[in-house]
């Protein structure tokens, strides 16, 4: 069998296997190197949202509204959800811990070290638990998107438990979306540094880690940040056999199951 992984920029993700099609964090519209519309998204069996950030909850309103596709979120993206009109019906709230099926997708949430705060359209501001989450879309096939998380020991566990063989590796920056923030000072990292994140690999016990959490490798910060993360990888790597690599925004990777036995 053989599934197909989209990556959309930043830590977006149109997973594609025989049976299911399944889109995380489709962060579109205000990202520079999206490589297509919310609006040319074909219907997915579900959208996985990690958190409320807006680089990550992106257009999960808009893709629900028109295709009617279920949504497994936090908490507080459902908030945000319902004042989009999406009717309750369509979402299923869970936390870390809570395992769901929908839209025949086994969604397993996973402990994230971040946050997730949004404001709704009265300008009340809501939090939730931010996540990560791991999935199967083919037997044996388990891909784990970190959504934004920093290092933490329970990796480890994440491991010993449910053995994912895909990572989503949050390793950099945006800078095109740093550039636009009104912050003071600079941030240095993303919520891992490269080497962070390719230790977590290992932690992880991963067999493939692919760069994520970035837009553009022709921007000099984040090729340098992907390149270090994929050395990191290397470094750490106990099994000799660990694989790393970088997509570029609308890049199609194609996995066969029998990579991953």
């Amino acid at each position: 069998m053989t599934t197909h992984i989209r990556f959309l920029g930043m830590a977006g993700y149109e997973i594609v296997s025989p049976t299911h099609r399944i889109l995380i964090d489709p962060f579109l519209t205000g990202n520079p190197s999206a490589p297509m519309s919310h609006e040319d998204v074909e219907k997915p069996d579900v959208i996985l949202v990690t958190h409320a950030a807006y680089d990550h909850l992106g257009d999960a309103p808009a893709i629900a509204k028109r295709t009617g596709a279920p949504v497994v979120c936090g908490g507080d993206v459902k908030a945000v959800l319902l004042e989009h009109g999406i009717p309750h019906t369509q979402i299923q709230p869970t936390v870390w811990g809570i395992v769901v099926e929908v839209g025949g997708v086994i969604v397993r949430p996973v402990e994230s070290h971040h946050w997730s705060q949004t404001q709704l359209q009265n300008g009340q501001y809501v939090s939730g638990v931010p996540m990560g989450f791991i999935i199967e879309p083919e037997p044996g096939m388990r891909i784990y998107h970190c959504g934004d998380t920093a290092i933490f020991g329970d990796m480890k566990l994440i491991r010993q438990l449910y053995q994912p063989t895909i990572g989503l590796m949050g390793c950099a920056n945006g800078q095109e979306l740093l550039r636009r923030a009104q912050f003071p000072g600079k941030l240095l990292t993303g919520e891992m540094s490269p080497r962070e994140a390719g230790l977590a690999s290992e932690f992880l016990g991963l067999k493939l880690a692919i760069a994520s959490h970035y837009l553009n490798l022709q921007d000099e910060t984040e090729l340098r940040e992907v390149t270090e993360f994929i050395a990191a990888v290397h470094e750490f790597d106990t099994s000799g056999t660990r694989k790393a690599i970088s997509m570029e925004p609308g890049e199609v990777l194609e996995l066969h199951s029998d990579q991953f036995v």
